[in-house]
């Protein structure tokens, strides 16, 4: 795997419904689905334009039972899974998936921060470069944004096992401060408090778009909720937070093409 360790090289979608969160993501994002081959338990590949970019998979029932919700969720590249994985223990974190073999793809684990928040750790077996995200492809994630109750404990235990850095950072008011952060000279996305009546600590992504407007109308028009923007944001792109049918929370970025 050619990313560096710290890199989002995968998003994935567990869903109630895999049917029709394919056909709603395949209308707003252009994305292709496709499964991931026999033995990987329904699997679902999502692709862009031939590049793979997230995956897709049905909530498991134990899951669901225990209270978990359709959400998105993001693999973080890292040089050593049981190191990661044992730091990360370590750390106060905890622990869904023990490190674990897929065999031809590579070797992953789904832990928690210790915030709680979810996310993966992963070594690919591949020599090609994820680019899952890339900030100026279309379809393809712009941006990783973390909602925490302890902002400053989450950015330090990012920083600790992953190698990310502290960029700019801009004043929300009561909510602090929108700190940017980055990596290997690439900005990542953001850490941010968490609003006390808002959604629950999480990571939200933003994937890209060629027309805000124009996505906001297939959210909707596909049984989809905007339940923030299209609101403007530095840099001149506007943003968009919606849920998709299944409730699972999503991101989306892009320029503006209607008046």
């Amino acid at each position: 795997m050619h990313n560096h360790h710290g890199e989002f090289i995968w998003y994935e979608l567990l869903t109630s419904d895999v049917a029709a969160a394919a056909d709603f993501y395949g209308a707003l994002l252009g994305w292709r689905s496709r499964s991931a081959g026999e033995g990987m338990g329904g699997y679902q590949q999502f692709s862009m334009a031939g590049a793979e970019v997230a995956g897709l998979m049905k909530l498991p029932d134990e899951a669901g039972s225990s209270g978990m919700r359709p959400a998105w969720l993001g693999y973080i590249g890292v040089d050593d899974v049981d190191a990661a994985n044992a730091d990360v223990l370590a750390a106060g974190g905890r622990q869904y998936i023990p490190p674990t073999d897929i065999p031809g793809v590579g070797r992953f684990a789904m832990l928690a921060d210790p915030q709680g928040i979810a996310f993966y750790i992963m070594r690919g077996t591949l020599d090609e470069r994820s680019t899952s995200f890339s900030p100026t492809q279309v379809g393809h994630c712009h941006w990783n944004e973390l909602a925490t109750p302890d902002p400053a404990a989450a950015l330090a235990f990012y920083q600790k096992h992953f190698g990310w850095e502290k960029g700019d950072a801009m004043p929300m008011g009561d909510l602090g401060d929108y700190q940017f952060i980055n990596h290997h000279g690439q900005m990542l996305g953001a850490v941010m408090r968490r609003a006390d009546q808002g959604p629950p600590p999480t990571w939200l992504f933003y994937f890209g778009v060629a027309d805000i407007d124009a996505a906001a109308k297939t959210v909707t028009a596909k049984g989809g909720r905007v339940d923030y923007g299209p609101t403007e944001v530095p840099g001149g792109a506007f943003i968009i937070v919606g849920s998709d049918p299944q409730g699972a929370r999503f991101g989306l970025v892009g320029p503006r093409k209607q008046a």
